[in-house]
């Protein structure tokens, strides 16, 4: 089991717990903020609503000394001049700061009121003026013996008598600090809590999301311990990636089965076809050590000839699964190598008419060696099946370069055709294995050719037999793979061979 801190489903849970406790933190943070503005917009509606009530009621020619300025709930009141003289104020109000007034305000504003004045205290039947401007201010201000901190509105009006005064009046902010204090503290009460509750779900969920990569680990760890590549790992009937992933996997063991069967079939048919000439090696010594004269010499080295090339097949095969690389690629003129290998080919036991239709110089990108051995084993295979003619052609066709190879023998059955690239398969079983080959030249062919990004096919010829077409890529095309990309050419499913 992997330690705690190593556990996907512990990251998760704690990465996901992290996440939610910054965005609460960052929306705490901005309900606080929205929630102390709308509590300061509220106490500036009421300071502006306050001071408005006091300078219509100037505008109107009410005196100052018969202004009620007491019954505002506690809220200061301070009326000053353009001159910056407190005329009136609050009858609680002490210490002030935040208005324009002067923090003597309510002893100089008792006498101004008491001793009267003629401006503020003739009655005029001309009506005055509020102005529609307002300003906020946030100050302090002694009401009844305390200090707090109150939000101050100041309202111009002009009294009937023609004098500019301005109203401050102020809302306290005691409520917001409170209201904002206990928002936060439920928050804060509240934020654990929910970081558990959190914490715990996504613990259960992830577990429960975890459960089949679990089942899948342990049925991945079986196989291994057992060796048994049948076995598959269960898929989830969920459509995530999990149950993408069993399916991949399952994949993955299925081609990895088919490898190992296939390497397996592929050792044991090596050992098969390499036991029949070293029998018949060893007997021939053994009667030849016995009695010298019966030793056929020509026998013998045919013999040796035939699992020579055996093992220089088997050794070309495993040199392609390994992916090597003998040589880079060059460009390749395959009018001249169809050619030469015309001319340099025996003229074999049976008289076959061999015609070639060689149109323009096609070339190709790759080896040069490999390339004459997919054209010897196509040569070598059409000789063993011909009745009696063999057709090669060479051009190029969209874009490509087409090699064509056909006999006039029996074909090659269409269900068959999936088959005659496998290695050791032959269609013809009832021919002795002298006469049908050992079964790799196609399959050898055919990873020569994916090698050096081409295809091989397998039709039937004008004169009936079989008609083999290999297409490359021009020259001037880099191909898909290099000329010995064995490995790569394995991943493709590859018809198997009639008898080379």
């Amino acid at each position: 089991m992997p330690r705690l801190v190593d556990s996907v489903r512990a990251r998760t849970t704690v990465g996901a717990t992290a996440v939610v406790a910054v965005a609460l933190a960052v929306a705490g943070l901005t309900v606080m903020s929205l929630l102390r503005a709308n509590l300061a917009r509220h106490a500036d509606l009421q300071a502006e609503m306050s001071a408005r009530e006091i300078a219509a009621k100037l505008a109107t020619g009410t005196p100052l000394h018969r202004l009620d300025l007491d019954d505002t709930e506690e809220r200061p009141i301070q009326i000053v001049d353009a001159s910056g003289r407190v005329r009136a104020a609050s009858e609680q109000l002490g210490a002030v700061s935040g208005t324009g007034g002067s923090a003597a305000a309510r002893r100089g504003a008792a006498t101004l009121a008491g001793e009267g004045d003629d401006d503020l205290d003739e009655e005029d039947p001309s009506p005055g003026h509020v102005s529609d401007d307002v300003r906020h201010a946030t100050g302090r201000a002694t009401v009844g013996g305390r200090a707090d901190d109150y939000r101050f509105a100041a309202v111009e009006a002009t009294t009937p008598a023609g004098e500019t005064v301005t109203v401050y009046a102020g809302a306290a902010l005691t409520a917001t600090r409170d209201a904002v204090a206990a928002v936060g503290r439920a928050m804060l009460a509240g934020l654990p809590l929910l970081l558990a509750v959190v914490a715990a779900v996504t613990w259960l969920v992830t577990r429960r999301a975890l459960r089949p990569v679990a089942a899948i680990r342990a049925e991945l760890a079986e196989i291994t311990a057992s060796g048994d590549l049948t076995r598959r790992v269960p898929v989830p009937g969920t459509r995530d990636e999990v149950a993408g992933l069993a399916g991949t996997t399952n994949e993955t063991l299925a081609a990895l089965e088919r490898s190992v069967t296939r390497q397996r079939g592929f050792v044991a048919d090596a050992a098969h076809e390499l036991r029949t000439p070293i029998a018949s090696l060893r007997t021939q010594l053994e009667v030849g050590a016995a009695h010298p004269r019966l030793l056929d010499v020509a026998e013998l080295a045919a013999d040796v000839v035939r699992l020579q090339h055996l093992a220089a097949d088997l050794l070309l095969l495993a040199r392609l699964d390994a992916g090597a690389d003998p040589a880079p690629a060059v460009a390749v003129d395959m009018a001249e190598l169809v050619r030469e290998e015309l001319r340099r080919r025996p003229a074999g036991a049976r008289a076959l008419a061999v015609e070639a239709e060689v149109a323009g110089a096609p070339r190709t990108l790759g080896s040069r060696t490999r390339l004459a051995r997919v054209l010897a084993n196509l040569l070598d295979n059409a000789e063993r099946h011909a009745a009696g003619r063999i057709r090669v052609g060479l051009g190029a066709q969209e874009g490509a370069t087409v090699l064509r190879v056909a006999d006039d023998g029996a074909g090659v059955p269409p269900d068959d055709r999936e088959r005659i690239f496998e290695r050791f398969v032959r269609l013809d079983e009832a021919r002795s294995r002298d006469d049908g080959g050992s079964g790799l030249g196609l399959a050898i062919t055919r990873d020569l050719v994916l090698a050096h990004g081409g295809t091989i096919t397998v039709g039937d010829a004008p004169e009936g037999g079989a008609l083999f077409e290999v297409r490359l890529p021009p020259a001037g095309t880099p191909p898909a793979r290099t000329a010995s990309g064995g490995r790569e050419a394995r991943g493709a499913a590859r018809p198997r061979e009639v008898s080379t």
